[in-house]
This record gives structure tokens, sequence and C-alpha cells, in this order.
């Protein structure tokens, strides 16, 4: 078996199967492991010599050994004669949090949770009753023969356009499973994409109202607010569906994961919010409407992966808000805020801009890391990012 980069996926099949070639940028010269797996350099690769190609999800198509693969399949069809009961969950935001929820709902059930959240599939046992999976964009776009027996799609906002070229193809990806289901299988999916044809049975939603009136689920009974409202109605949309169940006292034992809309407090008792998880303008306008009625101190910025971000500014100009400009795209962001005349600042780092909004923040406001925006230009990750600014607030004096 061939497989292209070597990164938790592939290291996961890599340890599973054995005997395996693995082509990476990074490999200089051929070397071997103790499963018999060879490192070997990209530009090695021969075609004509590999009968399977396995794609580490993040290689773009447009890289060489992509582009030069006759027989390429995703980590997703490797397993699709042996995957069991498998829910999908896909969204531009919050299908971690759904993952993670229709996890704990259904864990006693023996579901396991895997994918994009963190488990590789090959890490997975295939005699569980039930896979729940989070499933990207980049694994969906290579993905041709796996399907699953539920889809959950979230709402689609543009996002990692540079890797997929357009907002059309990232949307693509997100909705080609449909041409694949038949009936049987269940897509939950927003309401915009009711035309999209498929033979599973359809059940579209505009917001929280639809998907609660639909499962005749009761809103005053839940602890969340959005943006995990509409999280928690689809983990119980399915736990029905599947069980006919609506466990409420379990559902809100549920606590939500770090570095989204996550609420602390300084010394001076001023209330700061890591949202470093929000790496595009929908999840920084979801955290945003929470806190719509106070003056906003707004730290944005990193890799924007090439998204449009008008719509994030004709929003913040409507409320109180003070733009604090971070990362790559910081002279885009401070253009657009002189452009729709916000306040803004341009710190270039996080430090600088927590330094910053200290001098400025009140126990009447709110000061918020929500980037919309990717961290790997400043970050190891969005963890990394959201653990430094909680650091550099817990030494503010």
């Amino acid at each position: 078996m061939t497989l292209f980069g070597y990164g938790i996926t592939t290291k996961a099949i890599a340890e599973k199967f054995g005997n395996c070639r693995i082509y990476d940028d990074k490999f200089s010269a051929v070397t071997l492991d103790k499963d018999g797996n060879e490192f070997i350099a990209s530009e090695l690769f021969n075609p004509d010599n590999s009968l399977l190609e396995v794609t580490s999800p993040g290689i773009p198509p447009s890289h060489p050994l992509i582009k030069s693969a006759k027989n390429l399949v995703s980590e997703y069809d490797l397993f699709s004669k042996v995957m069991p009961y498998s829910v999908w969950v896909t969204g531009t935001n919050g299908k971690t949090t759904t993952t993670d929820m229709l996890g704990h709902l259904l864990k006693e059930k023996g579901a396991l949770v895997g994918g994009n959240i963190g488990t590789p599939l090959a890490k997975l046992d295939e005699n569980a009753p039930m896979w729940i999976l989070e499933t990207s964009s980049f694994t969906l776009h290579y993905t041709t023969l796996a399907v699953p027996n539920i889809y959950i799609i979230l709402p689609i906002s543009p996002d990692h356009i540079s890797w997929h070229g357009s907002f059309e193809a990232y949307e693509e990806a997100k909705l080609k499973p449909l041409q694949m289901m038949q009936e049987g299988e269940v897509v939950i999916l927003p309401a915009k994409y009711k035309d999209v044809p498929t033979n599973a049975l359809k059940l579209t939603y505009e917001n929280a109202k639809d998907l609660a009136e639909y499962f005749d689920i009761d809103i005053t009974e839940l602890k969340f607010k959005e943006p995990f409202l509409t999280d928690a109605l689809l983990a119980l949309g399915v736990s029905k569906i599947l069980f006919d169940e609506l466990n409420y006292d379990l559902i809100n034992s549920y606590e939500i994961g770090k570095h989204r809309i996550e609420e602390f407090y300084d010394q001076k008792e001023r209330l700061w919010i890591n949202d470093s998880k929000a790496t595009n303008i929908d999840a920084t306008i979801a955290a945003l409407q929470s806190y719509k009625d106070k003056k906003i101190h707004l730290i944005l910025g990193g890799d924007d992966k090439g998204a449009e971000l008008t719509p994030l500014f004709l929003y913040i100009a409507n409320l109180d808000v003070v733009v604090y400009a971070i990362g790559s795209n910081k002279d885009k962001i401070s253009s657009l805020c002189k452009t729709y005349k916000i306040s803004s600042h341009l710190s270039k780092t996080l430090e600088k801009a927590v330094e910053e909004i200290a001098k400025e923040h009140t126990i009447d406001s709110v000061a918020m890391l929500s980037p919309a925006a990717a961290s790997l230009d400043q970050f190891k990750s969005y963890a990394h990012r959201g653990e430094d600014f909680l650091k550099f607030v817990e030494n503010l004096s």
C-alpha cells in the first residue's frame, strides 16, 4: 500500500497494516521502520509501481503526488468495507462539538468517536456497533466509495478556499456524499440545500427552532445557548432517530471544550473570552452575537486562507467594537476597519493586543479573542494560540 504524507491518518494506517510505502516532502533518503514501512521522498513516487494510494487528507489536489496518482482513495474509502453503521458530521462551524455531543449521548450504546476530531479510522474498533465521525472537506474531496448511514451537515460558509480553490468547490465537497446515499439513509442539512438530489431521506432546517419542532425537543430543558444549542439539537435528533430517546439530563451534563467561547476573568474582575477555535468569519459572528449589547474589544487575525472577510466587517460596523489586528492578515484587517469606519489598533502580535486591551477594558466591556483565521502563521495550533491568550491575560499586572 502507498501512503501520501506522514501525518496522524497515515501513521495509524502504517502501524495497522505495515509494509507500506510512505511518500512525504520531508523525506530525503529511503529508510525503513520495524514494521517494514518505507519512508521515501515524494519526487521518487512512480505511479506505475503502485496499486493503491491513500492520502493524508491535508495534502491539496495541486500536489504532484495527487496529480500523478492512478489509484487514489481516502482514509474513509480504505475502511468502507469494514466500517460499521456510521454517522458523519460536517459543516464549517460546530462539527467538533456536535460530534463530541453525539458521542457523549451514545457512548453507552457502544458508539466510538473518530475522524477529524482526533482518532483516525485505523485506530477505531471495526467491531463496534457504530462510528461517529467528524468529517472534513479535505477527506470528503477524496472520498468516492464510503457513505454514511446518517449524515449531519451544519451550515456551510467560506473556509479553506486556498485548498479547494473556491467556495463552490468547498461546498461541493461537503455535499458530495448525498450523491451516493441510498434509501433508508438520512441526511440532516440546512434548508438552502433542500433541492440537492439524493436518495436518502432529507430533513432540512433553517434554525434551532426548526430542529426542535421536527424532533419534538423542548428547548427550555436545555442549558445551551447558541452557537451550541444547534449542536445539541442535532445530537439529540440523531439519538431520537436511532433509539427514540431524548435524554435531557445526559446532554446537559456535556461540557463545552476549551477555546470555544470560553469565559474567564482577570485580576480586576474583567470578562475575557477565549474563542481561539473561531477560524472563520461565521464562527466569529456567532461569538459576537452573544455579547452584541456590550462594548467589545476584539482580537482578529491570522491566516484567513483566502476567505472574503467583508461580511464580518459589515456585521461589526453595527456594534460597539474596537478591533486589534494580529497575524499575517493584519494589514488587510486594518484596511477593512478603515473602510467601514471601525476603531482599530495594528497590534501585530497577540501579546501586544492583550496589553493594549488591558489599558481600555472595564468590568462593563468584553475582551475577546475570536480571530476569524487559522493560527499556523504565528502558532502551532488554535489550542496553542488559546493557551497563550490565557497566559498573557493571567500575567497582566
